[in-house]
């Protein structure tokens, strides 16, 4: 998988983040330097653990599912990526007041947010394992770098001009995730070189 490749799965995968940081800056009446470095460090932080922890637990199981690991990574990604479109057309108009707790940065709440936006990751890291050629310190990396820029980038983008993107965000978060499942799923067929 190349850098493009890593990097477009950086920024789907940083997509329920971002959303949640959206919503953030919403309910914050300013947003400041440290609230905006908070959520994009604890966002980052758990998006570029989880993909080792479940490369790590992919490639122990590799060689039992080696025959259909890239049906694996396909429906990883593709489930991910539909629940994301799903999410983000479901969603109703909720309003982020000031009062709904959307505010709160404590240890407590940003560590249940940081794990729920993370999971996905989880599934992704075992994905890039039945992938095969993937440098998963990079990807980590680049997903962990990605989602804190873009963490702290929504915290402003909410506080300054609302939920107008958020949805929009997730809804190319999906569409970004279930393209790269297919593009594993073509390459390992065959369909491409």
């Amino acid at each position: 998988m190349g850098f493009v490749e890593l990097l477009l799965l950086a920024v789907g995968l940083s997509m329920d983040a971002f959303a949640v940081s959206v919503c953030k800056g919403l309910a914050m009446k300013k947003a400041t330097l440290k609230a905006e470095l908070t959520c994009g460090v604890w966002f980052g932080g758990f998006q570029a653990l989880m993909p080792v922890i479940g490369f790590f637990l992919g490639a122990m199981f590799a060689g039992a599912i080696s025959s259909f690991d890239h049906w694996v990574a396909f429906f990883l990604l593709a489930v991910i990526g539909i629940n994301m479109l799903k999410e983000a057309l479901e969603k109703q108009e909720e309003s982020c007041g000031g009062d709904c707790g959307c505010a709160d940065l404590s240890v407590k709440t940003m560590f249940v947010m940081a794990v729920a936006t993370s999971i996905d990751a989880l599934a992704v890291g075992i994905s890039l394992a039945m992938a095969g050629d993937v440098n998963i310190l990079t990807a980590a990396v680049l997903i962990g770098v990605c989602t804190c820029a873009l963490s702290a980038v929504g915290v402003k983008i909410g506080n300054v001009f609302g939920s107008r993107y958020e949805k929009r965000a997730q809804i190319a978060g999906g569409v970004i995730l279930i393209l790269l499942g297919v593009k594993i799923l073509l390459e390992h067929l065959g369909v491409l070189a």
